[in-house]
């Protein structure tokens, strides 16, 4: 048997991560062979090698993925900025998509929202975050939450009080006013922060 290369295994593995990150689905032997720029029989003897070393997996035509990919994960849309301060429409519009593994948040249907403004400088959300939203129409007291008022979204701690038939929307900034009103909808709730270190 001929001596196989290790840059030419970490290559093959780096490859079929990378293509199964972008598509959601994994190379063909041909499309491997392409990338790397080595024959698909090459390809083969070099899959087979790693498939006996409990690097790769592959059956079929187009099922060929690394045993690291068995990490379940998901593609959540980002979907642009939210205020945090005065509420401001929040635009469905999808910028991109990231792969989050399920591993750091759990099951749902997510999105990622832009913050912008100060209101949640206490909660450690601060302009530019990018803040992870679970999808539901309910919340907890004192959870922050994607609160639609009028059209505007605004991301608040929320309190209802329902004695006084109201919502308080809280902002974690000692300098902004609660925000008050009867007729509050619930878009989702927050459960992480993305930002990057200073």
């Amino acid at each position: 048997m001929r001596h196989k290369d290790q840059a030419t295994f970490e290559k093959i593995e780096k490859f079929v991560n990378d293509f199964s990150d972008r598509y959601d689905f994994s190379p063909t032997m041909a499309e491997i062979a392409d990338a790397i720029g080595i024959g698909k029989t090459t390809v083969y003897r070099y899959l087979s090698q790693m498939k006996k070393d409990g690097v790769v997996d592959y059956s079929g035509f187009r099922n060929v993925k690394t045993t690291k990919t068995n990490i379940q994960s998901v593609r959540i849309p980002v979907l642009g900025a939210i205020a945090c301060g005065i509420p401001k429409f929040a635009e469905e519009n999808i910028e991109e998509y990231v792969k989050l593994p399920v591993s750091l948040f759990g099951q749902g249907d997510y999105f990622i929202l832009r913050a912008v403004g100060d209101s949640m400088i206490g909660a450690s959300i601060e302009d530019g975050d990018l803040v992870l939203i679970r999808k539901q129409d309910y919340a907890n007291e004192g959870q922050i939450v994607v609160a639609l008022i009028n059209n505007d979204a605004t991301l608040k701690r929320f309190y209802p009080e329902p004695k006084k038939h109201r919502v308080r929307l809280h902002p974690e900034n000692p300098e902004m006013d609660d925000i008050i009103t009867k007729d509050c909808e619930i878009q989702g709730v927050a459960v992480k922060v993305f930002k990057d270190l200073k």
